[in-house]
């Protein structure tokens, strides 16, 4: 089933076999997603096919498992909850308005966030050694019970929205996909694709051990292009992370730009790959309708043709662009002021991107891949 698009958008965008959305991690930066898809949603763009890394499977999991009528009312509810920590008005001076960031994460770190983690007492150090109290420094058990209060875990097994969500395993330091298209996805599947080490313990699914997606790549983009058979796909893409930025002046933006970059490169080489992939499959697929009859059949040339299977690929690339007072913790800066800011930043630059009709319904690309940074400067 594709996804579905507004009477006004069906006249500009192609009809996709598939609407995709893809979500990166980035903790407390994971209310920009949401803003992010309630603005598409207004658009009467719902994806039949959710895919995220940490807490971008958290958001995942709350837009799978609700109906669409619900899914921004389930968003909001959770980012409310985790928010409700540090609830005091943001100061307006950039001056003060790092500070106050400064000591928001800092409660975060010492306190916790309500209804997702906790510090452990006593610390791991003290625990003992092989127990998942030794193995990190936050209990996490409070988020399986708010999974279980805003996540229809039946509806997310019933298949009406793909759901794919992307950890590691810890023993052999593979990357991989808990997919409901080929296993029933529960709580820990959740936990397990946002468990980064140090923080939170590996979670053990049938007795294996997991932690974030991100400990390996950062972005499921890469599972989606991946995916077989292939079919004309929209894919939004939703970074929390910036590869490009300024040289930093001193050791606070040092840390600054090193999170931007860890985080971000994978999405970056995987956006060239792609481009490389596409021209390669395009250049292959012209090769093998030169062949002459003779050379047309054989094993071989079945897997040439598979391989060079013709598909468009829209990636609808949307990217968080910091603030000036922001730092290097503002994946762990839960505050409400912050928490509304960044939903609200997501929200508005969908709802501009979509007003400039940014998202083209034109192939432009001989190899059909199409990539739109939806958040580029107007």
């Amino acid at each position: 089933m594709a996804g579905k698009i507004s009477s006004d958008w069906a006249k500009r965008i192609p009809r996709y076999e598939r609407t995709v959305l893809v979500l990166q991690g980035g903790g407390a930066l994971g209310a920009y997603q949401a803003g992010v898809y309630e603005a598409l949603a207004k658009h009467g763009i719902l994806p039949d096919w959710v895919t995220g890394i940490s807490i971008g499977a958290i958001n995942s999991a709350l837009i799978a498992g609700n109906p669409p009528e619900r899914r921004v009312e389930r968003l909001r509810e959770f980012w409310d909850l985790v928010s409700s920590g540090d609830t005091l008005p943001a100061p307006e001076p950039e001056m003060l308005r790092t500070a106050f960031n400064f000591f928001s994460a800092q409660l975060a770190v010492f306190t916790g966030i309500p209804g997702f983690f906790e510090p452990r007492i006593p610390p791991p150090l003290l625990q003992a050694p092989g127990t998942q109290g030794a193995r990190s420094f936050y209990d996490v058990s409070r988020l399986r019970g708010t999974l279980e209060q805003y996540v229809d875990f039946d509806l997310i097994n019933a298949g009406k929205v793909r759901l794919a969500l992307g950890a590691v395993d810890v023993e052999l330091g593979n990357s991989i996909y808990f997919d409901n298209t080929r296993q029933r996805i529960a709580p820990e599947h959740v936990m397990a694709s946002g468990a980064l080490p140090p923080g939170f313990p590996p979670v053990e699914i049938d007795g294996r051990y997991y932690w974030d997606g991100g400990v390996v790549s950062n972005s499921p983009l890469t599972y989606v292009v991946d995916d077989r058979p292939r079919v004309d796909s929209l894919v939004f893409q939703v970074d929390l992370f910036r590869a490009r930025g300024p040289i930093p002046n001193n050791l606070p933006e040092v840390f600054q730009r090193y999170k931007d970059i860890m985080y971000s490169s994978r999405t970056r080489f995987n956006s060239d790959q792609m481009v490389r992939l596409h021209e390669l499959q395009h250049a292959l697929q012209t090769l093998l309708e030169k062949l002459p009859p003779s050379l047309r059949d054989g094993s071989e040339v079945t897997m040439l043709r598979e391989a060079a299977t013709p598909a468009t690929l829209h990636i609808a690339h949307a990217i968080y662009r910091r603030k000036g007072y922001e730092l290097h913790s503002k994946d762990c800066e839960f505050s409400r002021a912050s928490v509304r800011e960044h939903w609200k930043a997501g929200h508005d630059d969908i709802m501009r991107a979509l007003a400039r009709d940014v998202v083209k319904g034109t192939v432009d690309s001989e190899s059909g891949l199409i990539v739109t940074d939806l958040t580029a400067p107007s």
